[in-house]
């Protein structure tokens, strides 16, 4: 055997597992790009469906029985720490690579992970969250994801230097690490993959991000997805504020403020207009400060758009600023023991 058929084979087995429910329209896709890629080493494919209302079950059995490689496991409450769980409990290797039922893994993706993994020593690697629309309005969601206008400074989102990082998008774990730490909390209806980096940072494992690694990402459909989407993401964030209360940072703190901000002067405004008090009338400067800032801001980010898209990039900012924000105000101090926010498809 030649030296380089002996590197080839010496790639270590990995398992990519997912977690879906009601993904019709992209889980073939997705498992196409999985099933894609240019990795030498044994790969195997565990995906935990949920109880869909639409054709994933049927699609994903299909797959499996086409594929060997494919394992399709039940996911009965239908919530993504509990099926990443399952879907890791059936998976066979040592190297574990998450994927979402939105993610497009590029064809090098796995092969360089692994790489990444055992040569930065790190416990979990991933990168780039490449959102990427379809539509017209997909693809000014994606605009506003990979912005600081809308995201903030997460790398995973925006870019930045290979290194340390706090959590990654998806990412490539040692199946040691996850175990260790007693794999995704299962209370955790969001954040969890937040939630599991941070336990891994915190019993002494390390987090590494690198721009190598880019993953395209199918943003939501609609506003009122996103809206949902973005709601549920501030909501759990709080949540886990309470459980960790070291992760506090101003990034986290600065949609709830606007939102609280942006409410209290409008009622202020509206009263002023009412009573016609000046002073009160001032409240009404804050929201049409922040309607100019998302005006100027969509029309520096959104060049190379539609007219379209661009139009649309002000309503799809403040849609993420505001739903984030509201969720994190609106948050129970009783959500993890809730049962009305199981429902979150």
């Amino acid at each position: 055997m030649s030296q380089a058929s002996s590197h080839e084979s010496a790639k270590p087995p990995v398992s990519v597992f997912l977690t879906v429910l009601d993904e019709e329209r992209h889980l073939a896709d997705v498992v196409a790009h999985i099933r894609a890629q240019d990795y030498s080493g044994e790969l195997q494919i565990v995906i935990a469906v949920g109880p869909c209302r639409d054709h994933t079950r049927q699609i994903a059995d299909e797959m499996a029985a086409a594929d060997p490689r494919i394992l399709v496991v039940d996911n009965p409450t239908g919530l993504i720490a509990p099926g990443l769980n399952l879907a890791i409990s059936r998976a066979d290797h040592d190297i574990l690579v998450r994927v979402d039922g939105h993610a497009m893994i590029p064809p090098d993706y796995v092969s360089a992970a692994v790489a990444e993994l055992l040569g930065s020593g790190a416990d979990n690697v991933g990168g780039i969250m490449a959102a990427e629309g379809e539509t017209d309005f997909e693809r000014t969601v994606a605009r506003a994801m990979t912005t600081r206008l809308g995201v903030g400074n997460a790398t995973f989102h925006t870019g930045g230097g290979a290194g340390p990082a706090l959590t990654v998008y998806l990412g490539t774990f040692r199946r040691s690490a996850v175990e260790g730490v007693g794999g995704y909390d299962e209370t955790m209806l969001r954040a969890e993959d937040w939630e599991l980096n941070h336990r891994i940072r915190r019993n002494g494992g390390a987090i590494w991000f690198t721009p190598s690694l880019r993953v395209s990402y199918r943003p939501r459909h609609s506003l009122s997805a996103l809206a949902r989407q973005y709601f549920f993401y501030g909501r759990w964030r709080r949540e886990l504020m309470r459980r960790h209360p070291e992760t506090v940072s101003a990034r986290y703190l600065a949609p709830p403020t606007l939102v609280a901000a942006l409410a209290g002067s409008t009622v202020l405004g509206v009263i002023g207009l009412a009573t016609h008090r000046r002073e009160l009338t001032a409240g009404l400067l804050l929201p049409a400060g922040y309607l100019a800032a998302l005006l100027a801001g969509s029309a520096v980010t959104g060049r190379g758009l539609p007219a379209r898209s661009t139009l649309a990039l002000p309503a799809v900012y403040a849609t993420m600023h505001c739903a984030w924000g509201a969720g994190f105000l609106l948050s129970p101090g009783d959500l993890a023991a809730r049962t009305d926010v199981v429902a979150v498809r």
